[in-house]
Formats: structure tokens, C-alpha cells, sequence
């Protein structure tokens, strides 16, 4: 049977690996003997440049053309990958539908769930060319427990899940395709995202407190508890494993 650690040799591409999830699974594949490549905001790569000798590839997920271009830059050195995740996300103040403008809610879904659409369409022919290729989707648990003030996310969050079971179903057996559903996780991600100011900002748009007595877990997420998942989904011990949603969440939703 295989394990999460049987990734030694495998490349596989990070999408948003400058953040405080990515940079915890950068590591993590790095110590499992797993080739790295980083791909995420030019601001975000400045500021937290992935160790050596992973490569990183900047890129605007919401732009087509940047993914684009960032995949063509890939493949020069890989011409196939073994696994990609996308942890591209962010959100915004939380705020009622009825109150939510326009160009806020197009923010969101562009930039959530029109960029998990644009990796995953760029990522396909490389990950085709494995042997045993694996994708996997951060989404959240706000797209299947609903909170007020934070539809445009929870929106495209969900959209996010749907999409990963089409691609599961359209690319297997070639290409597994899972999704990660954590709940907050204690990152810049709570104060607006790396690379979109979090780190500079010591205010949450999450009441941490109030949110921790509702879990029963009694505490919030940390980068690591998503580390172990992601690399389940991405092993030989999810080699069965396509089309479906691990959520990670301290119990605050039971499927």
C-alpha cells in the first residue's frame, strides 16, 4: 500500500505556494523527496522567495494570459508534472448580499473560481502526461456551511467543488482530481491574503475567539493540519481516490 511519503522524484507545482498553507506544503513535499516548482504573485514570490531548488514562476491566476504564460514557462523545465495544487484564494470584509457591489463579487469569482479554472485547464496536458497524475483544489468550508457575509466567497468556493468533480470525471483514469475543504486557518489568508496585503494588517475579519468556541476541536486550524491531507491526495494512498472533498475542519461540519 502506498503512503503520502512515496512522493520522492514526483514534480509537482504549487499554486500559491508563498502563502502560509503553500509554504507549509513546500516543505513538506521537499522533506518527502518531491521536486517543487512555486507559482504564485510576483509580490508574494519578493516576499517570501521559495528555498533552494525550488523554482518559482510568477503569476496572475485570474488572468488567463498570465497562466498561461506561466505553464509555457513551466514546462521548458518539465514537460510533465505529477501532481499540481491550487491554493489560489482570498476574500474580502464580510458583508450582505443585498450590500455587495458589483465589481466585489466579480473580484470573487474571478479570482477564486475563474483561476481554479484557468490552472486546471493549463495544468491538464502536463499532468496527462503522467503516469499517475494528481490535482488538487483548496476550496473551504464556507462553500458547503453557509455564514453570512461571506457569499461572493462561499460562491465561488462552491463552484470550486462542482468543478473539481467534472474535471474528475472528464480526466480519469489519467488524472485524479480531489478538493481540500479546511475551515479558517490561522494565516495572512484571515486578514485579506499574502500576497494582497494580510501580512500587513492586524485586524481579522474573523472574531477568532467566537469562532474557536464553536468549534469542537476547541482551537483554530494551523497550516500543518492541511499539509497531511494534501499530500494524502496527492500519494499512492489515494490512488482510489478521485472526485471528492476532505474536509478539514475541526468538526465545525460533519458530512
Amino acid at each position: 500500500m502506498g503512503h503520502w511519503a512515496d512522493l520522492a522524484g514526483q514534480k509537482i507545482a504549487v499554486v500559491g505556494g508563498c502563502g502560509g498553507i503553500g509554504r507549509a506544503v513546500v516543505t513538506a513535499l521537499l522533506d518527502s523527496g518531491a521536486q517543487v516548482a512555486v507559482l504564485d504573485l510576483p509580490q508574494s514570490l519578493t516576499r517570501h522567495p521559495p528555498p533552494a531548488p525550488v523554482r518559482g514562476h510568477p503569476v496572475d491566476a485570474a488572468s488567463s494570459a498570465s497562466v498561461e504564460a506561466a505553464f509555457a514557462a513551466l514546462a521548458q523545465d518539465w514537460p510533465a508534472l505529477d501532481g499540481m495544487v491550487n491554493l489560489v484564494g482570498f476574500t474580502r470584509d464580510p458583508a450582505p448580499l443585498a450590500e455587495t457591489p458589483d465589481d466585489l463579487w466579480s473580484e470573487m469569482i474571478d479570482g477564486n473560481l475563474q483561476a481554479a479554472f484557468f490552472l486546471a485547464r493549463a495544468a491538464l496536458p502536463l499532468l496527462r502526461r503522467s503516469n499517475a497524475a494528481s490535482l488538487v483544489n483548496i476550496s473551504s468550508g464556507l462553500a458547503v456551511k453557509s455564514t453570512p457575509g461571506y457569499g461572493p466567497y462561499a460562491a465561488s468556493k462552491a463552484g470550486i467543488l462542482a468543478l473539481t468533480r467534472v474535471l474528475a470525471q472528464e480526466n480519469a483514469p489519467q488524472v485524479r482530481v480531489n478538493a481540500v475543504a479546511p475551515s479558517a486557518v490561522d494565516t495572512a489568508f484571515l486578514r485579506g491574503g499574502t500576497g494582497r496585503g494580510g501580512e500587513d494588517r492586524a485586524d481579522s475579519h474573523l472574531d477568532v475567539g467566537a469562532y474557536v468556541r464553536s468549534i469542537p476541536l476547541a482551537r483554530l486550524a494551523t497550516p500543518q493540519d492541511v499539509v497531511g491531507p494534501v499530500l494524502f491526495l496527492l500519494s499512492p494512498a489515494a490512488g482510489y481516490v478521485t472526485g471528492q472533498t476532505l474536509h478539514v475542519n475541526g468538526g465545525t461540519f460533519m458530512a
